[in-house]
């Protein structure tokens, strides 16, 4: 297998965008990540696309239109939360395998105006107000905010985490907002403010969950060994990895495994990387309801068990600190376009590699991770060096 580099990126901010398609922007994101590689379409030897919401599923081929059609090759790619993950596992695939030299990898989703998005939250609630109620639950249903305030009560009651160790990661990760242009809502919000919000799912108010939007990134990738051909500071992809969901009879079923399913790929992450949690500079976690983060802090080792409450006490997750999550804003402030998330967190750390991260760069990053969790079906962890 070759090694592969990363020597194109690009994103739209996360927001609303009413008046633009899907694959508009789609397109957008694309020709962005070209640019920064300095190709065009014509150089590309392989196309990915993820989506998750979009019902004909041809993305791939829609970016192509608007792009040139080439005859490039396209694979569609849709796998819930961890699209963007899979797509640009699968476009790291391609070039490692030898099969393609040039692929470009690309996601896109529109959930501000999608009835769709009501499948996986309160259908109710979107149907009588709009998809922007879509992050609303009801205790004691089977909708996602509920499943997911019931994996958050587990480590409370297991662990004695608290409701305001939980607030406290979330004000963390808006606070870390306010440095990034890119996230959907730029603001810092006290402790007082989050934990007083309304309630969505016990223990997660409405500040503890990422809000719907609408998003695009895109990733070329090449051999590493013609990495400097394209770019002048290319970005080495250590590893990438992809889980599912194992079958375990003493987890309680709507548990969902936050903590397995990211455990499994992490673990391959660091086998294929040669490095462990102590070796990174930064991680960017799926932290789509505030309460998955202690799971995934396990999952990644970036704590033992049980451990989640002091290391949020410690202020070392912080931007500053020695173990910095979320320095984007997370999925909180920047929104969950649910099939971009992960390749919009590979975008984020080649930023941050690069040294482009702006006023929420960390200095001196060599070693980054991206985890996106899609629960119960798939993980995705990738690990990129400068």
């Amino acid at each position: 297998m070759r090694a592969v580099g990363i020597v194109g990126v690009g994103m739209l901010k996360f927001d609303r965008y009413a008046e633009k398609s899907v694959a508009e922007l789609a397109g957008e994101a694309a020709l962005l990540a070209l640019k920064d590689a300095g190709l065009s379409m014509r150089n590309v030897h392989l196309l990915v696309a993820g989506n998750v919401l979009l019902s004909h599923s041809l993305l791939g081929q829609l970016v192509q239109e608007q792009l040139g059609m080439v005859g490039t090759p396209v694979i569609n790619v849709s796998n819930l939360c961890a699209t963007g993950s899979t797509v640009f596992w699968q476009a790291h695939l391609a070039v490692a395998s030898g099969m393609y030299d040039v692929v470009l990898a690309v996601a896109a989703e529109q959930l501000g105006k999608m009835g769709p998005v009501a499948t996986f939250f309160d259908d109710e609630a979107v149907a009588k107000k709009g998809p922007e109620y879509a992050v609303t639950g009801v205790s004691g249903s089977l909708q996602t905010p509920v499943l997911m305030g019931l994996a958050g009560l587990v480590y409370m009651r297991r662990y004695g985490l608290t409701f305001e160790q939980l607030a406290k990661i979330a004000a963390r990760n808006h606070r870390h907002s306010t440095l990034n242009p890119y996230c959907q809502y730029q603001k810092a919000l006290s402790l007082e403010e989050i934990m007083n919000a309304r309630m969505v799912a016990y223990p997660n108010t409405l500040y503890m969950c990422a809000p719907t939007g609408d998003g695009a990134a895109a990733v070329v990738l090449a051999p590493w060994s013609q990495a400097r051909r394209y770019a002048s500071r290319p970005v080495k992809v250590a590893a990438a990895a992809l889980s599912s969901s194992a079958w375990a009879p003493e987890r309680d079923g709507w548990l969902l495994d936050a903590e397995g399913q990211t455990r499994a790929a992490a673990q391959e992450a660091y086998r294929r990387a040669g490095l462990g949690p102590e070796d990174l500079d930064l991680m960017e976690i799926h932290d789509a309801f505030t309460s998955l983060e202690p799971w995934i802090y396990q999952g990644v080792g970036l704590c033992a068990e049980g451990e989640a409450g002091d290391l949020i006490e410690s202020g070392r997750t912080d931007l500053g600190g020695d173990r910095p999550v979320n320095v984007s804003g997370g999925l909180v402030s920047k929104g969950h376009p649910f099939a971009v998330t992960g390749l919009a967190n590979v975008v984020e750390l080649a930023w941050q590699l690069r040294g482009e991260a702006g006023a929420r760069q960390i200095e001196g990053a060599k070693a980054v991770l991206g985890h996106v969790f899609a629960p119960g079906f798939a993980c995705g962890v990738h690990i990129l060096q400068r």
